[in-house]
């Protein structure tokens, strides 16, 4: 598989199927990515990786959590920021009605998109799963190493023939994650990752990309070029007609986070 064959490929799945995933394919895939970019060469993240009965134990543990209506341990970081703009706010809503529309999941169906939402904490049926931490003192910049991190991992996983899905959800369970794991004081968890194999009857949409010149701009000896549709063209573009989701709904139950596409 080549790079550009990885990148396309590379998707959020939420559903995988019970094939256990090798350990020395992950030690390659972890081994690898260390090459990511990192300023200075601090490789400020701290990855755990769970499977077999660690695994289990946390999901049981959140699964009790979650069934007892705990919302979760207080955010120790901002998911996303409270008042989106235009076009951010378009795009957000537009990838929920996508994914939901895939799944048969009416916008009025509460008890659906819920149960949707909770298979976040059954990692979506996978064998694996990976928590990326980083240390409290760290800065923006770092936080974006563990990005390009966590993208190699997964284009990585790819090469293998395996599939991922990044997931900030488990940051709102961090304790639950911390009692399994142990990891030092002075680390935020930042993610988990589910990973495995894909169970291909589980249904799903591929989630639209802004156009090129709606995010780049070429500058060469011609001229300016691209980014240039107005505020107004992107609403036109990314608003669905009938959001599933209102920005004050979405801030007051983060469950409804839209993440990992």
């Amino acid at each position: 598989m080549d790079v550009y064959e990885a990148v396309a490929s590379r998707r959020a799945v939420r559903g995988f199927s019970g094939e256990p995933v090798p350990r020395e394919a992950l030690e390659r895939v972890l081994r690898t990515a260390a090459r990511a970019p990192s300023g200075a060469n601090l490789q400020p993240w701290h990855t755990y990786v769970l499977t077999d009965a660690p695994l289990a134990e946390l999901k049981e543990r959140t699964a009790e959590r979650v069934a007892a209506g705990d919302p979760g341990d207080e955010r120790e970081y901002q998911m996303y920021p409270p008042e989106l703009t235009s076009p951010y706010r378009e795009r957000r809503f537009g990838a929920a009605e996508q994914r939901y529309a895939a799944l048969g999941i009416a916008r009025e169906d509460k008890q659906a998109r819920e149960k949707a939402v909770t298979a976040n904490w059954d990692c979506f049926g996978a064998p694996a799963a990976l928590f990326s931490y980083i240390d409290r003192g760290m800065g923006t910049a770092q936080w974006a190493d563990i990005g390009m991190y966590l993208q190699t991992v997964m284009l990585l996983l790819r090469a293998e023939g395996l599939h991922s899905c990044p997931q900030m959800a488990w940051s709102m369970y961090r304790r639950t994650v911390a009692e399994v794991v142990s990891p030092p004081d002075g680390l935020v968890l930042f993610c988990g990752m589910s990973i495995g194999f894909e169970d291909t009857t589980t249904s799903y949409a591929r989630i639209a990309r802004a156009p090129l010149a709606e995010t780049v701009t070429f500058l060469d000896g011609q001229g300016r070029s691209g980014s240039t549709a107005s505020a107004r063209e992107r609403k036109d573009r990314y608003v669905p007609e009938q959001p599933l989701t209102s920005p004050s709904t979405t801030h007051a139950n983060p469950r409804y986070v839209q993440e990992g596409l």
